[in-house]
């Protein structure tokens, strides 16, 4: 007799930590992995004692499910999701739910939604945040894709994701892929704030030359005012971790930085959307560089430049620091949610900023206390266009780029690389200037290729070709705007 209010396919780390937080909230929940060995342990392992079924194939999976049936799969993402789904849909009837919980690119999930409801499935695509530590007490969930599903599945995972002030962090995103692709932009703003952290840390180092004591202290002051986050939290944590030999553990950690993509693709989408997401974009580009330490490494011995000096006062270096830092993290969530306008007018989602921001505010990886401040500023206006137009972030700008100039400059005169620090410093300078020198960059367009321009004293849309060189013609090439 069916009894199992909701299936998960994957026990890997977040499917068994996902699945024993929906146990802990009353719901019995079935379960199925590909590696059936994995059932077992885990039913005589960490789910010992609860209400979990374990099952042993797709079939038995769905056999145990209350209709409509509803099935979460935590597997990776790409061809495994499809190949789940093909094997899910002999045995569902119009109205089951199919729920992706990985890290799937926006535009598949966006397929797969239309693909499946052709067949009268109703899909749904969810970002979830936060971590092994999140799926067990509380994620953030960005749930998108089939509406019809969401009434279905809303208890569920409003219950199981993270609390702040009684409110779930969790809502309802969009249609389509508009779930996975604000947890992309989530996992974007991630890596910038990754970055950012750690050209801090970097600087605090060889350009102040602290150790990790004095850093640890440092990162839990920050802890206590407008830096308070989860990241700068779990960096207190790991810069006062010692090996056996009682010296710090982090310092020998290998210097290279993995990545599984969303970086990537969140990167790719700004430039296909032609949003100058430059702070996460160098983030990106900063794992790239770590990754060819080898190369480095013999670049080290032949190539000079500034050796870090220590001079100055160092508090008045640590307040400039925590300036730029702050005011760098305001440039990336600023850029995120700039992608994110761009992605819902092209794609028609009607999103809704001060939510996605309160989902952000507990649960998952970029949490901070700042989050509340978005979520203010898109309540005081929805339409807002940047968030640097916001009176309290304009403010907070205004307040710490002295700091942030600063920082960037000593960066640059010691020779230690703070790329996101700085090109965030750069988009600001940019995004505040009236005038740019693309006029002449078009005029070198026309001069070459015949592109054409615009002219300050004539309207907006219409085009001119100037004959350079006196030989060229009246041929102009076609021309367009991102």
């Amino acid at each position: 007799m069916a009894q199992a209010d909701i299936g998960l396919i994957g026990l890997a780390v977040m499917g068994q930590n996902l699945v024993l937080n929906i146990n802990d909230h009353g719901y019995t929940a079935s379960v199925f992995n590909r590696t059936t060995s994995k059932v077992d342990a885990f039913l005589q392992g960490p789910a010992k004692g609860t209400k979990i079924i374990g099952t042993h194939s797709i079939e038995e999976l769905v056999s145990t499910l209350k209709k409509p049936r509803r099935i979460m799969m935590m597997v990776k993402a790409g061809k495994v999701v499809d190949a789940f789904i093909d094997k899910l849909l002999p045995h569902l009837e119009e109205g089951d739910i199919i729920i992706d919980g990985g890290n799937s690119l926006y535009t598949d999930t966006d397929r797969r939604t239309r693909a499946l409801a052709e067949q009268g499935i109703l899909f749904i695509g969810t970002g979830i945040s936060g971590g092994e530590e999140g799926a067990r007490k509380g994620p953030s969930i960005m749930p998108g894709g089939n509406k019809k599903a969401w009434p279905h599945v809303q208890n569920i995972l409003q219950d199981i994701a993270a609390k702040i002030d009684g409110i779930p962090c969790c809502d309802w995103v969009g249609e389509g892929g508009a779930g996975h692709f604000v947890k992309m932009v989530h996992n974007g703003i991630e890596y910038g704030d990754m970055q950012l952290i750690c050209e801090a840390y970097d600087f605090m180092r060889r350009g102040l030359g602290l150790g990790t004591d004095a850093m640890q202290k440092i990162f839990a002051d920050w802890n206590r005012g407008v830096l308070d986050s989860y990241l700068i939290e779990i960096t207190t944590n790991i810069l006062g971790f010692k090996d056996e030999d009682g010296t710090p553990l982090v310092e020998k950690v290998l210097d290279t930085a993995g990545q599984k993509g969303t970086g990537k693709w969140t990167g790719i989408n700004a430039l296909d959307l032609g949003v100058p997401l430059t702070l996460i974009s160098e983030a990106v580009f900063a794992r790239c560089l770590s990754a060819i330490k080898p190369e480095r490494e013999k670049a080290a011995s032949l190539l000079n430049g500034p050796k870090p000096d220590c001079c100055g006062d160092i508090h008045n270096h640590i307040n400039d620091l925590h300036d730029g830092l702050y005011a760098a993290k305001i440039i990336s969530y600023a850029q995120g949610y700039m992608l994110m306008r761009a992605a819902a007018l092209e794609y028609g989602w009607n999103l809704q900023y001060g939510a996605i921001a309160l989902m952000w505010r507990g649960g998952c990886i970029i949490r901070s206390a700042f989050l509340k401040n978005i979520k203010n500023a898109f309540d005081n206006n929805p339409a807002l266009e940047n968030l640097l137009l916001d009176d309290f972030f304009r403010t907070a700008i205004q307040s710490a780029q002295a700091g942030w100039r600063r920082i960037a400059a000593g960066a640059i005169e010691r020779g230690i690389p703070c790329p996101a620090i700085c090109s965030g410093l750069a988009f600001y300078d940019g995004y505040r200037s009236e005038r740019l020198p693309a006029n002449l960059l078009q005029a070198q367009r026309d001069y070459f290729g015949a592109h054409t321009y615009e002219r300050t004293d004539q309207p907006r849309g219409k085009f001119f070709h100037t004959d350079w060189t006196g030989s060229g013609g009246d041929v102009s090439s076609t021309t367009y705007s991102i």
